[in-house]
């Protein structure tokens, strides 16, 4: 017998491993030779990862997927792995070496400190991949794939795979050095892509204005209030002109800008060339000259600059913003690159602020603006600073020399993938960002001065080494940090796939000369001045994590060789992942996968959306509001996560996620659970050769045509990827149609003396139960499983696991007869029912019914189900008149009145007085809340939350009207 108690925390861990004993999610399984293949990637999450609730909605939507293919027959790889988060997993390390009090990782050096981090991995890399174990994910996990290969081996495969790609796109050209701003962390000394930004809010508190002689500019307290926060102030400065221009009025232009210190590398000033105010300016050909620098920078016209913001002139600093980055390159501006890699002002500045850090001169340089009474004045601002995600530092636009991708010429045929239906989004509305994106991309930077990653396999050595010219410019042993940026003027080098191959390179290159390795190009300067001697080095920089990534779809299946699998499984079937790495992600897959396989690496790519919190906010752990998944695992189990955010994953929709419809759907497992036990205690055994088209009773005809309607419900929403309309089908099939009203309506069957129904009824109960759980298993797969594998003493053994058994292709099984029969049974008892809800009846009160204009037939179908539908319905008796008696609610069901006398039962004065007063206050609700949305600066000013709080609150004031005014009118008459 079944536990009386269904308890998920002891069934989940058995049945995970029953499935690994059965090695049931391995691809390619004998039996499935020559089936179709279908096959997902999994969005490798970040080896330092704990699964969170986004990791939880991902993985459970692939796996109701990949489960849901797998019954169909199908072939079904999950390719799982992990990702090994460059900076994420350098940052792992480093604390914990801190922690520990063990070396740093300068002083470790490079190799041990790799090998400290491949040591953690071993240790606490597997973390996420348990938990998504937990989760009751399906993947093959004999296939698993780590981004940087088993053990980061140049022979590896994974890293094979890496560095073909980058030696064949530079080849090619697509892969190139250049001097372009990129996002700098100070802290961190390394570029980081703009997922790794965030966007941080600052409002700052200071103000004042030169036109009050009373109150002079008092730099100590600007200071004081710096030192709390360095941002969120607006400061306007006067710049000279460099001389006086006819038809302008006035000696100076005033310009604004957050960050004072980046004047220093000002080289121009751009305005609107429609601007009225500077046309003088623009035919003159202006210049103004630069404050505390002294140099005379050109007033140039560009549309960048707009009138009607602020003065309408911009200064433009080319090395520290990427607006005025390309400003500076349309008007041939200079770039001076004023700070260094740790934010500190370089060489290029003036005497007095060189090697302060930014910030300090950035007090200084509004303090000596004021002095010279070139500021205007402060104003404190509202605006977004950039942070790195896990440094917290302010994140620096900064001009240094970096790795690019060519992402322009890749993304012309990813562009052309999915404008020819090549691959498809759902929603669709999602191929509008991804156009957006990919038509205005620009080159992609995959260079990051880290130690844990894809070392980028390029080989430097001096340039024009010559055997009788040894005179250097020893300033580059400073290199590759000169002047503020990485600087490599006297190096050459060779991208090639390994060092031998690099060293043939530059030994053909200087055949009389002995090439060696070195650590660097301080070394190399040095072993060519006192030896004569090239000096090879590797390129210290690793590549973005999301160079890996994006070859996932095909590294992960074998390619550069030529596998098996690569030929079966690619192009995969869909992508399952969120919006916010379209671009970082989906998009960069396209371009390699196109370029490399000549594929799309897959035919879909649905878009899920975010998981919030109850109130519609996302979750953050300063608002406190974060939901752990694992929590909700530990008190409720997998299945009832899982299912509820199946249930509620509407296209284009976020999920308003609250515990308490996590509980809600742990009770919808309890309620199957239950079902079980009753079918368990009344014998319905399962029997191979049942045949469902071939039973003969009303109830089970009816039954069994509601099966396939719900086997077909869930298969259309699954293949449309309507998990929402899947999970609704299936939820209101066991619990609406199965169990409460199917297993209620047989009772009095299994209570009977016809053998036969009997019989027929207890197989028909084990069948539909048995669909019951092929088609929650996707979404439920702990406890369908256990189900599964449960029997009575005389059931018949099960011949697969249910993960492998096949999904219901049901047909031809419904009664029109059966299901009006029925229909009619469930109709009249849910109205009977609603009405003593919504008028207050008693419920211990059995009440008469009187049916009135009935037809033969109806009456005929009453008398059959008398005793059924008055222990339903709670009556005490049904009879059948030509009219209605008084004081009685009336129901309309097909030609017929049913009447239910309450006169006695409830005061049915005080009942009309009751409904009239609740539909007003309903009335109230709505009206409220229409008014409230009818007002658009409510919305405009609202978050999102609040605004789609009001709008839950009309449409539940409206439908309670409906159901109020329908209680009324039948009290009415």
């Amino acid at each position: 017998m079944l536990d009386k108690t269904y308890q998920p925390a002891e069934i989940e861990p058995r049945i995970n491993d029953a499935w690994t004993k059965a090695d049931a999610f391995r691809a390619g399984r004998p039996e499935r030779a020559g089936a179709a293949p279908y096959s997902i990637v999994i969005p490798p999450p970040n080896v330092t990862g704990s699964l969170h609730m986004g990791h939880a909605l991902n993985n459970t939507l692939q796996d109701v997927l990949v489960r849901f293919e797998r019954m169909r027959g199908r072939d079904v790889l999950w390719q799982p792995g992990t990702d090994h988060a460059g900076i994420a997993t350098q940052m792992v390390v480093e604390r914990r070496l801190m922690e520990r009090q063990q070396p740093d990782r300068r002083t470790l050096g490079r190799e041990e400190f790799v090998r400290r981090v491949w040591e953690w991995k071993e240790e606490s890399g597997s973390t996420i991949i348990n938990q998504l174990k937990r989760l009751g994910a399906s993947c093959d996990w004999s296939r698993e794939r780590f981004t940087m290969g088993a053990h980061g081996e140049a022979d590896d495969q994974m890293v094979q795979a890496v560095i073909k790609v980058f030696v064949a796109l530079y080849r090619e050209g697509l892969i190139y050095k250049d001097k372009r701003l990129v996002n700098w962390d100070p802290k961190f000394q390394t570029a980081i892509s703009d997922l790794e930004v965030v966007q941080v809010e600052k409002k700052g508190s200071f103000a004042w204005g030169d036109g009050d002689p009373e109150k002079p500019f008092d730099a100590a307290a600007l200071a004081k209030v710096l030192k709390k926060d360095p941002s969120g102030h607006m400061y306007y400065f006067r710049y000279p002109l460099a001389k006086r221009v006819p038809g302008y009025d006035g000696d100076f232009i005033l310009v604004a800008t957050t960050r004072p210190e980046t004047m220093l590398g000002d080289t121009g000033v751009a305005v609107h060339p429609e601007d009225e105010r500077y046309q003088a300016l623009i035919k003159a050909g202006a210049k103004v000259r630069l404050p505390l620098v002294g140099r005379e920078i050109p007033v140039v016209a560009d549309e960048y600059s707009d009138p009607e913001k602020g003065t309408g002139a911009v200064k433009i600093t080319p090395a520290h913003d990427f607006n005025d980055f390309e400003v500076g390159r349309r008007h041939d501006l200079a770039k001076i690159n004023v700070l260094d890699a740790f934010g500190r002002m370089t060489e290029d500045v003036p005497q007095p602020y060189r090697g302060l850090d930014r910030f300090e001169a950035r007090k200084q340089v509004v303090s000596d603006l004021a002095a010279l009474g070139l500021l205007a004045k402060i104003e404190p601002t509202t605006h977004t600073v950039p942070h790195g995600d896990r440094s917290n530092e302010i994140i620096e636009p900064w001009l240094t020399d970096q790795w690019y991708v060519n992402a322009g010429e890749l993304a012309k045929p990813a562009i052309a993938a999915v404008e020819s239906g090549k691959t498809t989004f759902v929603p669709k509305t999602w191929e509008k960002t991804y156009f957006e994106w990919m038509r205005n991309i620009q080159p992609w930077c995959i260079s990051r001065q880290l130690w844990w990653g894809h070392q980028i396999p390029a080989w430097y050595f001096l340039r024009d080494a010559q055997a009788d010219e040894r005179v250097i410019d020893l300033t580059a042993i400073n290199a590759p940090f000169r002047g503020g940026t990485r600087d490599f003027s006297q190096f050459d080098f060779v991208v090639t796939e390994s060092e031998g191959a690099a060293f043939d390179l530059i030994k053909q290159r200087y055949p009389t000369l002995e090439v060696r390795a070195v650590s660097g190009s301080a070394a190399a300067l040095m072993l060519w001045q006192q030896q004569g001697a090239v000096g090879v080095w590797r390129d210290e920089d690793v590549l973005d994590t999301w160079f890996s990534s994006a070859l996932w779809p095909f590294s992960t299946l074998g390619w550069p060789e030529a596998t098996p699998e690569l030929k079966l499984y690619y192009p995969t079937s869909v992508l399952v992942t969120g919006f916010d790495i379209i671009f970082f992600w989906v998009a960069r897959m396209m371009m390699m996968g196109l370029h490399f396989m000549k594929e799309v690496p897959f035919d879909d790519v649905y878009i899920h959306a975010l998981v919030r919190d109850e109130r519609g906010q996302k979750m953050s752990k300063s608002k406190g509001n974060v939901i752990d998944p694992l929590q909700l695992i530990d008190k409720y189990g997998a299945d009832a996560l899982r299912f509820t955010l199946a249930a509620m994953a509407a296209q284009g929709r976020d999920i308003k996620l609250a515990p308490a419809r996590v509980e809600g759907y742990r009770n919808f497992a309890t309620k199957l659970w239950n079902a079980a036990r009753f079918g368990e205690m009344n014998e319905c055994v399962r029997q191979f050769d049942f045949d469902p088209s071939a039973v003969t009773h009303t109830l089970n005809r009816w039954i069994v045509g509601e099966t396939e309607r719900a086997a077909n419900a869930v298969t259309a929403g699954l293949e449309a990827y309507k998990f929402n309309e899947a999970a609704g089908a299936i939820y209101e099939f066991v619990w609406g149609v199965y169990c409460d009203w199917y297993l209620e309506l047989i009772k009095p069957i299994l209570a009977g003396d016809d053998e036969q129904a009997v019989a027929e009824t207890r197989a028909c109960a084990a069948w539909v139960l048995d669909q019951c759980l092929k088609l929650l298993h996707p979404f439920m797969p702990f406890i369908t499983e256990e189900l599964w594998a449960h029997m009575v003493e005389h059931g018949e053994r099960r011949q697969s696991l249910l993960c492998l058994s096949e999904w219901p292709r049901l047909s031809g099984l419904s009664s029109a007869a059966a299901d009006e029969e029925i229909g009619w049974v469930v109709r009249l008892v849910s109205e009977v029912r609603s009405v003593r809800t919504e008028m207050n009846v008693p419920a211990g009160a059995k009440i008469p019914l009187v049916l009135t204009g009935a037809s033969e037939a109806t009456t005929a179908r009453a008398r059959r189900h008398d005793e059924t539908i008055r222990r339903l319905a709670r009556l005490e008796s049904i009879g059948f008149a030509k009219s209605a008696p008084k004081g009685a609610a009336l129901i309309v069901i097909g030609e017929a009145t049913v009447a239910l006398p309450l006169e006695g039962v409830i005061d049915m004065e005080a009942e009309r007085k009751r409904l009239s007063k609740e539909i007003e206050r309903a009335e109230g609700d709505r009206s409220k809340a229409v008014a409230w949305l009818g007002n658009e600066a409510n919305v405009a000013k609202s978050p999102e939350h609040v605004v789609e709080l009001n709008r839950e609150r009309a449409a539940e004031a409206a439908d309670r009207i409906q159901r109020l005014t329908a209680a009324l009118k039948r009290i009415e008459g």
